[in-house]
């Protein structure tokens, strides 16, 4: 088998949120990068996934000049186009502050879509199908990456860095020694039940407390949703036939949803938060979800990963134009500050959204104290 080598400065290993934010960032710096995604182009940007930014999100794409990506998406406000919480079937709405105005609902794969077209509007290197990637050298002053093409043809790039940004599974993170790396993790205790189905979602975000349990209506684009039902960590997805996925949600919404299309997926996903320390060995430094787990309650996995590219970016820069490495060196502190900050916001919402409605699971003493923090914020009447 042929085996090509090649040079550049950041080779980036996974094409989600995390990889093509930091891609787009380097190449408006002028700092040639590599990303590498194993998928098909086409796999990639159809992917559903979660899809909300807030506000320091989208200021930080604007700032970076890629506002482009999120234009078209729904903006929070407190209008009946906003997000609606169904407290036992009674609507209500979310206390709004100035920040909340600039946050916006956008499915992953349509961030993921506009990131790899103005990535590769612009110049950038994106190899899709890059298959068996492997990290050589982190501890040198010359790190490799090594992944076979479309073609089957081994493939070698040489870098200053390495960003892994390939996700909970990916690879990055196995290149840390294990007596390196802890592992710091919450279990909620329960899971969502998560359904994609052909629905529009109107208004783009339902949240909804019940005594049976938490439940959520998404949009996942203008004719998809994706549903959550909150339920035992011992449930399959065969204890959930279509019929009872549309009948508890009836129950938890207060009122029936309209079946306008077939229910397409269903998961099982216990709730849990996981945090990865260091976020940087040597020359490779972690992103996104191969360094961190959030709730997804708190919708705040593709604002972590946001933050997590912008961080590295900013450092890189300062490396190559300055050859300070004071940022790189900060990295993981950095990082990791932020994350615990958000993970802190995150175990508190959702216990929050949670136990304020089965008490089953935390007892009637936390229902109460979790009614009267949800009641803290919501709008009178």
């Amino acid at each position: 088998m042929n085996q090509t080598a090649e040079d550049t400065t950041v080779v980036i290993v996974g094409g989600g949120v995390a990889g093509l934010a930091l891609g787009n960032f380097l190449l408006r710096s002028g700092i040639a990068c590599v990303i590498l995604e194993k998928h098909r182009r086409e796999h990639v940007e159809h992917r559903q996934r979660a899809g909300s930014l807030d506000p320091r999100g989208v200021l930080v794409l604007r700032e970076w000049g890629l506002g482009e990506v999120v234009e078209g998406s729904v903006g929070h406000d407190s209008s009946d186009a906003g997000m609606p919480l169904l407290i036992d079937g009674q609507r209500h709405f979310w206390k709004m502050t100035e920040d909340d105005v600039d946050g916006a609902f956008c499915p992953q794969q349509i961030l993921v879509r506009n990131l790899i077209e103005v990535f590769l509007r612009d110049g950038g290197d994106l190899r899709f199908e890059a298959e068996d990637v492997a990290l050589q050298g982190i501890g040198t002053e010359r790190p490799q990456v090594s992944y076979r093409d479309a073609a089957g043809e081994r493939r070698v790039l040489g870098c200053d860095f390495v960003a892994g940004a390939d996700g909970y599974h990916g690879v990055s993170r196995t290149a840390v020694p294990a007596d390196v790396l802890t592992c710091d993790t919450h279990e909620f205790g329960y899971a969502w039940l998560t359904v994609m189905a052909e629905v529009p979602a109107d208004p783009p975000a339902v949240l909804a407390v019940h005594s049976r349990g938490f439940a959520a209506q998404i949009t996942r684009g203008p004719n998809a949703s994706r549903f959550y039902l909150q339920c035992p960590v011992t449930d399959t997805v065969g204890h959930w036939p279509d019929e009872r996925v549309w009948t508890e949600l009836g129950t938890r919404f207060g009122a029936p949803v309209a079946r306008e299309g077939p229910i397409t997926s269903k998961q099982v996903v216990p709730l849990r938060g996981v945090v990865f320390s260091p976020m940087r060995h040597d020359r490779l430094f972690l992103l996104g979800d191969a360094a961190h787990l959030i709730s997804p309650m708190s919708a705040e996995g593709m604002s972590l990963a946001l933050h997590d590219a912008e961080v590295f970016a900013r450092a890189v820069v300062r490396q190559v134009e300055n050859g300070d490495p004071g940022l790189l060196d900060s990295y993981s502190d950095t990082c990791l500050g932020h994350t615990w900050e958000r993970q802190a916001a995150a175990v508190w919402m959702t216990d929050t959204m949670h136990d304020s409605g089965d008490a089953s699971y935390a007892g009637g003493f936390r229902k109460r104290i979790a009614r009267r923090n949800l009641e803290s914020m919501v709008a009178d009447g």
